[in-house]
This record gives structure tokens, sequence and C-alpha cells, in this order.
């Protein structure tokens, strides 16, 4: 039993989004504290509770969200899952 709890374990581990990781694709346009308003045009995404983060990445994505901005934004999300827009958003609201 304890073999199987360390091994589910250990897969949660790895197998989650490292969203650190998956920010610098990020960070090129937004920032490395997410502080930039993306080519001069986005809102600071820092300032974004991490529901309105995950909101507008499942946005972007499925094109039901964004300004100017989200044809671009769409082919930057089109590869992130649901569980990349969480660890993203958790890594962005650490950046307070």
């Amino acid at each position: 039993m304890k073999t199987l709890i360390a091994i589910l374990t250990l897969t949660a581990i790895l197998g989650a989004a490292d969203g650190a990781a998956l920010f610098k694709k990020c960070s090129a346009c937004h920032g490395a504290n997410a502080e930039k308003r993306a080519l001069g045009k986005s809102k600071v995404i820092k300032d974004f509770t991490k529901d309105e983060i995950v909101t507008a990445i499942k946005g972007y994505k499925d094109g039901t969200y964004g300004g100017a901005m989200k044809a671009l934004m769409k082919g930057q999300v089109a590869t992130l899952s649901d569980a990349d827009a969480e660890a993203i958003a958790e890594y962005i609201t650490t950046k307070k």
C-alpha cells in the first residue's frame, strides 16, 4: 500500500504543470514578473486574479476572449491544457 501511494504521489508531481517554466514563453512580451503591457496593448496581467488569468487563457484558446491581441494570443495558448492554464495563473499570482 505504501508503495502504491508513493507511486501515485510521484506520478502526480511529475505530471504537474510547472507554471514558472510555462510562463517563460509569456515573459518575452509580458515581462519576467508579468509587469508589462504586452506590445503596449494588453493589461498588466500580474494585477489579475487567478480566475481572471485562467478565464483569459481559456478564452483566448477558444476565441471567446480578447481584443486587439486575440489572434496573436490564440496561437500562443493553443497547446496549453487546462492544467497548464491553472499552473500559469498560480505562478503569475505570486508576482503581486
